[in-house]
């Protein structure tokens, strides 16, 4: 079962049981699929791959975590707590994300690779590790870690 599939299911057994946060947020994802796929050139009926959905989702809990920053910042608990359960339900779809040891050793690996002495050229080994994870890792966490090297 894809993703998208696995979310559409997940919506109508979120409807029956009237839990009325995860239908809203769930209705969001599929909007946002199909908006995905009309960007890139394709219609509404096409296929959602895991790709495009992975891609949406990142996307969609990025976002949750900056709402839920600010409206914490600006003192509306309430409204960061809309964000947080957003957000709960948003990353159970996500693959387990590569640990910060793991992101470690490829960017030390990409570091002696593509010989990089000095932090001037910290993004192009920002942007090699991350192509190196394959989207598995977080690209904050990828940047902390290379930081880290050059620290």
């Amino acid at each position: 079962m894809t993703i998208a599939e696995q979310v559409r299911s997940d919506m109508k057994n979120a409807m029956k049981e009237k839990d009325s946060n995860k239908v809203m947020t769930l209705r969001s994802v599929m909007a946002a699929f199909m908006n995905e796929l009309v960007a890139t050139g394709g219609t509404p009926q096409s296929e959602v791959t895991d790709e495009v959905a992975i891609t949406v989702l990142k996307r969609a809990v990025k976002q949750r975590k900056e709402a839920l920053s600010q409206f914490a910042d600006a003192g509306r608990n309430d409204l960061a707590e809309q964000e947080q359960a957003e957000l709960n339900v948003l990353e159970g779809y996500l693959p387990e994300s590569m640990s910060n040891d793991a992101i470690r050793e490829i960017a030390i690996a990409k570091k002696e690779e593509l010989g990089i002495k000095d932090k001037a050229k910290m993004g192009v080994l920002v942007g090699a590790v991350m192509k190196a994870t394959s989207g598995e890792a977080d690209g904050s966490d990828v940047k902390e870690v290379v930081s880290g090297l050059f620290a």
